[in-house]
């Protein structure tokens, strides 16, 4: 199986405290990793505030993770995710691998239209 990259973005309850949030990121870590992925790099984001209300909290603890995997780890954390009582958001996202290059005749600004009558 090929390996992508991933990113995975999942916010924690707000009332959770710092060893807490240390756990929870670790078990992610430890489950990925069991399961084959590799190049993990974590990054606790911190408490932000939220864009609307999410179970009844306004804020939330952020936590981004990039790996490389074959995709076959996500059912399983994702479940574990969904029937926790910790995570009240998660998103997993494939990355390209190279990045998209884009055209000049995609930058270029609209044309005028024609002036009617001229």
């Amino acid at each position: 199986m090929s390996t992508n990259n991933y990113e995975l973005m999942y916010i924690l309850r707000p009332d959770l405290g710092e060893e807490q949030v240390q756990e929870v990121s670790t078990k992610y870590k430890t489950m990925l990793q069991e399961s084959g992925a590799t190049d993990m790099q974590v990054q606790v984001r911190g408490k932000r505030h939220l864009a609307y209300p999410i179970q009844n909290f306004n804020d939330g603890i952020y936590i981004q993770v990039n790996f490389k995997a074959d995709g076959s780890q996500i059912k399983t954390y994702e479940r574990d995710m969904r029937l926790g009582e910790e995570v009240i958001r998660y998103l997993t996202m494939r990355m390209d691998a190279e990045p998209v290059e884009v055209t000049d005749a995609e930058n270029a600004p609209p044309s005028e239209p024609a002036a009617a009558g001229a």
